[in-house]
């Protein structure tokens, strides 16, 4: 953990935070890169404000790490309360009693951002919605999410503690997240553009038209009320590269779109991602077991560079000259440092690929009488 930690505070100085274009029209806005966490461009991004729909991000990650925990199977069947069934807003319209999959209600959450859905899917996991609503504060505690405060789990405005329901752009990027780099398979619904459930007799269309006509949209979540305005948590893949764009506050739906195409073009095309290959490298090994240990990267994460910057990139590896065995696996033994130019933008332990036993005395005495042979 700490060389992850390490890693990211050397990148985050390394590439400096752009400010968005000042014609977003938009109250809040935050380009990410969803790999390394780096913020390429923002605007107003830490000020609370309602974020209607998207507030179904935190639902759907408390949601998949459930199952990812086992507590919650794809086919397991949900059964829709009269509270849940009362929801407004979009909606399959969940009558109370009915029963849907998972799988169903995962689908029905990020195509068609069905408040019913989410409400149903909060008390099976939580027994009622208010309980629910206690994870997700503390899931956003623990993800630093600091202007966050949730009141309910589906972000429609009705409610009677609806002004103190606020997020921001920053944290919205930072939920978004973690669902799409530690829950790969939400893809697979946040890219459906039309769908049913119900046997088929139940049609759902993606509420994020970029997922039909931006390349590479990966997801993920839509939101409006009169309250919050037109919202928008949006990502996309390029070329190994995948960018989270938030607005917030935007006037129209179609702002909302342009605003987030507008920031992900820009992010593919100033920035790249690179993943150096070291050279070989070994340490010379005393009294071990294998005269040599190979030196590999402790921590293989790609690093977000300006594309003018790809062509000056080179890698260095500094190597303790011997170490004594016993060697451990992952044990330290030198810095790789990626340069551009003079800039360094990361330093990386390399470390022992595997481990090196120290010789016994039985050992060390062959070694000695061959060597004297």
């Amino acid at each position: 953990m700490k060389i992850w930690i390490c890693l990211l505070l050397v990148l985050s100085m390394a590439m400096p935070v752009a400010a968005a274009p000042a014609q977003v029209p938009a109250k809040s806005a935050l380009l990410m890169d969803a790999a390394t966490g780096t913020v390429l461009m923002e605007q107003n991004s830490h000020e609370p404000l309602a974020p209607a729909s998207v507030t179904k991000v935190m639902t759907l990650l408390l949601i998949m790490e459930a199952i990812d925990r086992g507590e919650l199977g794809w086919e397991d069947t949900v059964t829709a309360s009269e509270t849940a069934a009362a929801k407004g807003g979009s909606q399959v319209y969940l009558k109370a009693g009915e029963t849907m999959t998972v799988t169903d209600m995962v689908k029905s959450i990020a195509v068609s951002s069905a408040n019913d859905c989410a409400c149903a899917m909060a008390e099976h996991l939580a027994g009622t919605e208010d309980a629910f609503v206690e994870r997700m504060n503390a899931r956003a505690a623990e993800l630093g999410m600091a202007d966050t405060h949730f009141v309910n789990c589906t972000g429609l405005d009705d409610d009677p503690k609806a002004a103190e329901h606020r997020t921001s752009a920053h944290d919205i990027a930072i939920m978004s997240r973690e669902l799409l780099t530690a829950h790969p398979k939400i893809r697979e619904f946040t890219t459906i553009w039309m769908d049913t459930i119900r046997g088929g007799t139940f049609g759902l269309s993606n509420t994020n038209k970029l997922i039909r006509f931006y390349p590479g949209a990966t997801g993920l979540k839509t939101g409006f009320t009169q309250g919050a305005g037109y919202c928008l948590s949006a990502s996309a893949q390029r070329d190994g590269m995948e960018l989270i764009a938030v607005v917030m506050g935007a006037a129209t739906s179609a702002q909302r779109f342009a605003a987030c195409k507008q920031m992900l073009d820009q992010g593919f095309a100033s920035y790249a991602l690179i993943d150096p290959e070291p050279p070989e490298a070994q340490v010379e090994v005393a009294l071990g077991t294998q005269a040599y240990v190979e030196a590999v990267p402790g921590a293989r994460q790609p690093i977000l560079i300006d594309k003018s910057q790809r062509s000056s990139v080179t890698t260095e590896v500094t190597l303790e000259p011997e170490v004594s065995a016993p060697v451990s696996r992952g044990q330290r033994l030198g810095t790789l440092t990626v340069k551009a130019g003079e800039q360094i933008l990361a330093q990386i332990p390399m470390v022992a690929k595997d481990r090196v036993p120290r010789l016994t005395w039985g050992q060390m005495f062959v070694f000695v009488l061959k060597n004297m042979v």
